[in-house]
């Protein structure tokens, strides 16, 4: 059992594994199997995280989701801005 701290991630061994930032400060407990970690908070039940566990050493493992909602609740954008243009404007510069 442990809280989630400000940068969500419990440490396994020595791999890190990311845990949903929603739960900052609340406790959650872990389970780690030979094929799985998973953590559930102990107030509501809810998925914490559930990653497949790596034997690697020395590795941050985060899931997707944690990482955008890390990224929105620090008020950066969740995905780059990218310009689009034309193709034309491309066949321009060959020519």
């Amino acid at each position: 059992m442990i809280r989630v701290p400000a940068d969500p991630h419990v440490r396994i061994d020595t791999n890190d594994y990311s845990l949903d930032p929603a739960l900052v400060g609340r406790r959650v407990e872990v389970r780690v199997s030979q094929s799985e970690v998973l953590a559930t908070a102990l107030d509501t039940g809810e998925l914490a995280a559930c990653h497949r566990r790596s034997f690697a050493r020395h590795r941050t493992i985060t899931a997707l989701a944690h990482a955008r909602a890390l990224k929105e609740r620090h008020g950066q954008p969740t995905e780059p801005e990218v310009e689009r243009r034309s193709l034309s404007r491309y066949d321009a510069l060959i020519a």
